[in-house]
């Protein structure tokens, strides 16, 4: 069986979702500790089933899933936990 769906029915729903509609709640769970003001190593320790590593790859994802891209006058991380933020 094929299902296809509208793009922008799919709009809408991650668009009703807010911005993190896009993250895993793996992703969700690492972002909100990151808003904590917490360290990789503070997270995966935390996460327990998480390496440091793993911990890397969800913010690499965070920040592209986000579209933050790398920029010398910006802080990924930082705005990242903004839209964190302004979702909750």
């Amino acid at each position: 069986m094929v299902c296809a769906i509208d793009p922008e029915v799919v709009r809408q729903l991650v668009a009703r979702r807010g911005p993190l509609g896009v993250l895993s709640s793996r992703a969700l769970d690492v972002l909100g500790l990151m808003a904590e003001g917490r360290s990789n190593a503070w997270i995966a320790e935390a996460l327990l089933v998480l390496s440091e590593s793993a911990v890397e790859k969800h913010i690499r994802s965070i920040f592209a899933k986000l579209a933050i891209a790398p920029a010398e006058a910006d802080h990924r991380r930082v705005l990242a936990v903004l839209a964190y933020l302004r979702s909750t």
